[in-house]
């Protein structure tokens, strides 16, 4: 089981120890601290509204990248279930009362994003720039389609019960003061965070020593 968490192909998988003990200890171990990394880059933002601008893409993608899909999925699901479990991880804090959130759909978004890219990662495109590069925006693009359809969800549930919206969110057409509060201003900085990503991890793959 645990050869086939990750892949020759990954950072970790040409790092990680060959014997199936000491590679299961070591991917649990980094499954634990990934997830601790993700609640530290949630602390690092620009504070606007509705959703914080953090580096948390910047580390699901580099991490999931680094790490392929599975080690990648389960370090997001951990960090996820520490949130909902009451642990202060996300940019806003923690709770249960985080589904309500207009940001949880970015959250769960992540999910599919590590999933995307670390499965490129693991079919070989860590030493690739342009194909991991591509992978992580098409990864942010389904974090964003979560996240803009969750926002959606929450809004017409508000309406529903009769309470005001936030006031980003009204005065005129919901899909359209949703895009531009949760969906714009963020396009520029993840292009640029995916950019920085790829960078790292295909440097990082490049220096990793070749076997013969």
């Amino acid at each position: 089981m645990a050869s086939t968490l990750t892949t020759p192909n990954t950072v970790l998988g040409a790092l990680a120890p060959k014997s199936g003990t000491a590679r299961l200890v070591t991917n649990l171990v980094t499954v634990v601290l990934g997830s601790l990394l993700l609640a530290l880059s949630a602390q690092i933002k620009v504070p606007v509204m509705p959703i914080p601008v953090t580096l948390q893409t910047l580390a699901v993608a580099a991490l999931a990248a680094g790490f392929g899909w599975r080690i990648g999925v389960a370090t997001v699901a951990l960090y996820i279930v520490e949130g909902l479990s009451g642990l202060p991880v996300f940019a806003s804090g923690g709770g249960i009362g985080y589904l309500a959130s207009p940001s949880f759909g970015f959250i769960l978004g992540y999910l599919p994003m590590a999933f995307i890219i670390g499965r490129a990662a693991d079919r070989g495109a860590s030493g690739r720039l342009l194909a991991l590069f591509i992978a992580m925006l098409i990864g942010d693009a389904v974090l964003f389609a979560f996240g803009f359809g969750w926002l959606l969800v929450v809004a017409n549930a508000i309406v529903q019960s009769g309470a005001e919206l936030p006031a980003w969110l009204g005065g005129g057409d919901l899909l359209t003061a949703a895009f531009e509060g949760a969906v714009r201003p963020f396009i520029l900085w993840d292009v640029l965070k995916m950019a920085f990503a790829a960078f790292t991890v295909a440097g990082v793959w490049h220096l990793l020593p070749r076997k013969n």
